[in-house]
């Protein structure tokens, strides 16, 4: 799909612009070099002799850099532009810029080169709601170069613009050059726009290196980072394709914070969210853990230094709480907004648990979790003492201020998600479903780390006792009998918020789900309300509040879908899973193999493609860190004490799977696995978990092409699946047995992967086609 916009980026400082390169920033159109929350460019518009030039490509293969290839207009489509104009740009503290002017005529030509230039130094919340600055803009004129400032009392920020051509015209909002070119000739200059914040740069301004050099030293950069990773080949290649994108956007989305400047951290996502987001870090972070453990490392440091330490309703914080959202614009600057750092998120701090343990488990690094461990200990005593608000066992939810706290506080965030299934909005405080999940699953990781290293086996059976207390507890309040799965929620009054969403698929990710509703939690999920096609949506078609594009009532959200799949695995729905996992990876190659923040619940056989949703971040870190997810949960990749187990069931399409490189406390190992394998795999343990499934499946194909059933009795069955193979299933004198062939087969059955691997587990829902004799 064709962006409109062209993004590069790194950590916080991002340039947003059209395909021509041009920024003109308004409040509708968020163009702009952007730096820790402020606009310092709002406009850099190129024009050659007072005209704008048309598009003829542009490309943006690295992440921090970009070439726009355009050219002067003719007026005609039969009269070729004697000239074209590339201008490549980078970032590295800053804007670089080098503009190049090209002659393709055997004449001299002379053009006006103008680059108009502004900054209205907005705070990023001020360019989404367009508002009036409060502060002093200044201009001043240097030699060859410029410099946009802004000053609110202490709060001081400037842009310093250069360029190296030393005849430029220079006035305070524009910069022009007359350019000769000899007949085939070329003319380049090099511009630099770099932020100062309160009079220090956040990267000097340099000419030592010419374009070439910078750009080979940052590439160097990128291609180590790289190499670090493991290494992915598949013979289906969208898989390597979207493999390879996610590294190196999480590359790109790594944030170095003024606070750490050591740490590295995911950064939410471009381009409102280029900061530090407790929630959003530390799923990235877990679904990054196999491949780069050092994400979750730097996360859990530095959200433990940030912890909070005292009540204060403006910034939602309370003793133990891990933050939020981390800003340092000017409204955060002047207390207008609560963001330094505000705490308004009921699930990053039990998210922070679980991703302490998942790390120790993964790195076996006990010498991180006795470090952290005062920092686990508040988060623990948080959950009981100000998650739980009304003591009823359940961590609600409701801001210390309405003008300026989030009205919703777990991941669905949007003032309008947690809907009744007419549609009403449920009341202050709520208590999500998923909020509980992750409650119980970090008590019980962290009873294990009580026990094996902090050495208290009494906080241990502590929090197993609390676990077990809390899981019956809400099987009993957020089961819908009537329904058949998990209420949404529970409002101010304890009523069930009825509506059918995905919050139910992080159920089965933390475990908390009852065994005897975990396959009708299975069948909403996987049914056609909710998986779309290309993944399940956030909220079911049918439901009073569903919107196909609504942020958070019907769009499809990558990151919430690897979850749900880590769910399926956990409870042994890996087909479900691998179907969950090719479904994402043929959506992400209509979005140039990166998956966006979300994109529209339309049905798939309606669209056939994957629309857009409008503002949707991209690159965004848990969208990012969703093939990562995937690929672990397809290959079933589990620490177990010194060594990686491998339980592969991978989609059809995948084929064979290769990762070279996977990082443990067992040093590096690198695993395989055949999709076709994989199947016979999933079949046999279908049929030696479930045998009666099979004789069933058998009793009810037409007696007249096979014998009847019986212990004395072989009866085979050829089973045509499509993409996923020929199978034979059979018994023999009694025993089940799978093979990959079917000439032998009494008849021959056509039907999907899916529907044998349904009416192997006894589903009652699944069709069984009658099967002809051969």
């Amino acid at each position: 799909m064709m962006l409109d916009t062209v993004n590069i980026l790194e950590g916080s400082t991002f340039v947003t612009s059209d395909r021509r390169g041009d920024i003109d920033g308004t409040p509708i159109t968020p163009h702009g070099l952007f730096a820790l929350d402020t606009r310092f460019l709002s406009r850099w518009r190129l024009t050659l002799d007072g005209q704008s030039l048309a598009v003829l490509s542009a490309d943006t293969q690295r992440y921090f850099g970009a070439q726009f290839f355009l050219a002067p207009s003719t007026g005609t489509t039969y009269v070729d532009s004697p000239m074209s104009v590339v201008r490549r740009r980078w970032i590295e503290g800053g804007l670089h810029e080098q503009v190049g002017i090209f002659n393709h005529t055997p004449e001299p030509r002379h053009v006006h080169l103008r680059l108009e230039v502004d900054a209205d130094f907005a705070d990023l919340f001020e360019v989404k709601d367009a508002l009036a600055k409060k502060g002093h803009l200044y201009r001043r004129i240097e030699p060859n170069g410029l410099v946009l400032g802004y000053e609110r009392d202490a709060f001081r920020r400037e842009t310093q613009i250069s360029i190296d051509a030393q005849d430029a015209q220079i006035s305070e909002g524009a910069i022009e050059i007359d350019v000769d070119l000899a007949a085939n000739g070329a003319w380049m200059a090099l511009f630099q726009a770099i932020p100062f914040v309160d009079g220090f740069p956040s990267a000097p301004a340099t000419f030592s290196e010419t374009p070439d050099e910078t750009l080979r030293r940052l590439d160097k950069k990128t291609e180590g980072w790289r190499q670090d990773a493991p290494r992915v080949r598949s013979d289906w290649r969208p898989a390597e394709s979207v493999y390879n994108k996610s590294i190196d956007d999480l590359a790109a989305l790594r944030l170095k914070l003024p606070t750490a400047p050591d740490a590295a951290m995911p950064a939410a996502g471009l381009p409102w969210f280029m900061s530090l987001f407790g929630r959003d870090s530390l799923i990235t972070s877990y679904q990054a853990l196999p491949f780069m453990p050092n994400l979750a490392l730097d996360t859990l440091k530095t959200l433990a230094s940030m912890q909070g330490r005292r009540v204060d309703a403006f910034r939602d914080e309370e003793p133990g709480k891990i933050l939020h959202e981390l800003r340092f614009g000017e409204l955060t600057a002047f207390e207008e907004r609560p963001h330094s750092p505000y705490f308004g998120s009921a699930d990053s701090t039990t998210l922070w648990l679980i991703l302490l343990d998942e790390y120790e488990r993964w790195t076996g690094r006990e010498d991180v979790v006795r470090q952290l461990e005062p920092a686990a200990r508040a988060a623990l005593k948080w959950i009981d003492e100000y998650g739980d608000r009304d003591g009823d066992g359940f961590i609600e939810y409701k801001r210390g201020i309405d003008e300026t706290g989030l009205d919703n506080q777990c991941w669905k965030d949007s003032w309008d998600a947690i809907r009744f299934k007419d549609g009403r909005i449920a009341e202050l405080p709520r208590a999500t479903c998923e909020l509980q999940g992750y409650a119980y699953d970090a008590k019980i990781r962290c009873a294990r780390l009580a026990r094996d290293i902090w050495g208290d086996s009494a906080l241990a059976e502590q929090l197993e006792q609390g676990a077990a207390e809390l899981k019956r507890r809400f099987n009993r309040e957020f089961w819908l009998a009537d329904k058949g799965y998990y209420a949404l929620a529970l409002d101010k009054d304890k009523a069930q918020v009825d509506s059918l969403t995905s919050n139910i698929g992080h159920l089965l990710w933390s475990g908390i789900v009852d065994e005897d509703k975990v396959q009708p939690t299975v069948d909403k999920l996987m049914g056609e309300s909710m998986f779309s096609g290309w993944g399940i949506r956030t909220m079911a078609h049918g439901e009073g509040a569903y919107n196909p594009i609504g942020y958070h009532v019907g769009t499809v959200w990558p990151h919430d879908n690897s979850i749900i799949a880590m769910g399926l695995a956990r409870y042994g729905y890996r087909q479900e899973a691998a179907q969950i996992a090719q479904a994402m990876t043929e959506a992400a190659m209509y979005f140039d193999a990166r998956l966006p923040e979300a994109f529209a619940g339309y049905p798939r056989n309606l669209t056939n493609y994957p629309a857009e949703y409008p503002t949707a971040c991209s690159p965004q870190a848990w969208a990012t860190g969703t093939p990562l997810l995937l690929m672990r949960a397809v290959m079933g990749l589990e620490p177990q004490g010194a060594r990686l187990t491998v339980d592969p069931v991978l989609p059809q399409a995948i084929g064979q799977l290769e990762i070279s490189g996977i990082p443990g406390r067992w040093g590096r190992v690198d695993v395989s696995a055949d999709a076709a394998r994989s199947l016979m795999a999933a079949l046999e343990a279908a049929a030696a978990e479930a045998p009666g499934a099979i004789r069933e499946l058998f009793a009810a194909l037409d007696e007249s092409a096979i014998p009847a059933m019986g212990d004395d009795v072989a009866t085979t069955v050829g089973f045509r699946l499509g993409d996923g193979g020929d199978w034979l299933i059979g018994v023999n004198h009694g025993k089940v047995q799978v093979q990959e062939t079917f000439d032998v087969a009494d008849c021959v059955m056509e039907m999907s992967e899916e529907t044998l691997m349904a009416i192997l587990r006894g589903d009652q829902n699944a069709r069984t086609p009658r099967c002809p004799a051969r």
